[in-house]
């Protein structure tokens, strides 16, 4: 396990990256979501590894990234803070219905994180849709949902961000980090 190696993890439009970018303002090392990258990607090349397209297709090209960024962040030093993590793979394939292929699984289980994961929970207020997110708002609540689940099933514990301003959350995380 790499204690210094922070998931934040959730719906979409909870405030994740917004925290990621607070927080890498205030000196912490970052890692951007990949899925976010993966769509911008595919749709600069007309590539089909889209979630509106092939979904498997999409995972693995975040599993690919993912397990990039994570062994990146070993050599790094203090806390990395990663905007979602490889279990979010197995969390997004388990949301969509698909198979879990046995080296997703054996990724989320091989590559951990700090034990400690923060949840950015669904937060009808300042849920937002964009050319890059398309899930509804029940949607982005089921992801939450099944983020907690996938962690949890996989022994990491969740404590959940604030529903506070941006601000707040990294203060909070700070002083969760300086513990």
């Amino acid at each position: 396990m790499s204690d210094h190696l922070i998931v934040v993890t959730g719906g979409p439009g909870a405030g994740k990256t917004s925290l990621i970018t607070e927080l890498s303002r205030r000196g912490f090392h970052t890692i951007p979501e990949s899925g976010r990258a993966v769509i911008r990607e595919e749709m600069q090349s007309g590539g089909d590894a889209l979630p509106w397209v092939d979904r498997m297709a999409y995972a693995e090209r975040m599993l690919e990234r993912d397990l990039r960024a994570y062994e990146d962040a070993q050599a790094l030093s203090g806390p990395v803070i990663f905007d979602r993590g490889i279990p979010d793979i197995m969390g997004y394939l388990t949301l969509c219905g698909l198979p879990m292929p046995p080296h997703v699984a054996a990724a989320a289980k091989a590559a951990r994180y700090d034990a400690r994961v923060f949840l950015a929970p669904y937060w009808d207020e300042i849920f937002t849709q964009d050319s890059e997110r398309k899930q509804t708002r029940a949607e982005a609540e089921a992801t939450c949902a099944v983020m907690r689940e996938t962690y949890t099933a996989l022994g990491y514990k969740i404590t959940e961000l604030p529903r506070a301003d941006i601000a707040t959350r990294a203060d909070f995380v700070s002083a969760q980090l300086a513990l």
